[in-house]
């Protein structure tokens, strides 16, 4: 789709109009606020002005290192007097736990219902075998 010169001549000069009701709108803003309104000049420079990076002399720096050193020189002698105070005592390592102790009965007992165990599962494999009491 071409357009044509006309059609673009007509938006420019539609747009112009725009551009001049628009300045006029600001214009009559700017006389309501009386000059409380700051100029657009000084808004636009305020933005393209480079922010300087601050920078600290050697003086200010090595007050700042001895400051700290002092502040961790008096946390480790605060620790040092904490932990000639109060001694911490280690926990008793804990009881073995003496093993259970079967009598000979229950030991009986319990190789008899192995062996009644295994005969069964072994029966189960043969198929129809007898299972011994």
């Amino acid at each position: 789709m071409e357009i044509d010169d006309s059609i673009l001549q007509a938006a420019l000069i539609g747009f112009s109009v725009r551009r001049g009701e628009i300045a006029e709108k600001i214009a009559e803003l700017e006389r309501k606020l009386a000059g409380r309104s700051r100029n657009t000049a000084t808004v636009a420079q305020e933005h393209t002005v480079p922010s300087v990076k601050r920078t600290i002399s050697a003086k200010g720096r090595a007050a700042i290192g001895a400051a700290t050193k002092k502040r961790w020189a008096e946390f480790r002698k605060a620790r040092a007097a904490n932990a000639t105070k109060t001694t911490v005592k280690k926990a008793a390592p804990p009881r073995p736990v003496p093993k259970r102790k079967l009598s000979p009965a229950a030991k009986a007992k319990l190789v008899a219902n192995l062996a009644k165990a295994r005969a069964a599962k072994a029966a189960k494999k043969t198929e129809g075998g007898t299972v011994p009491v």
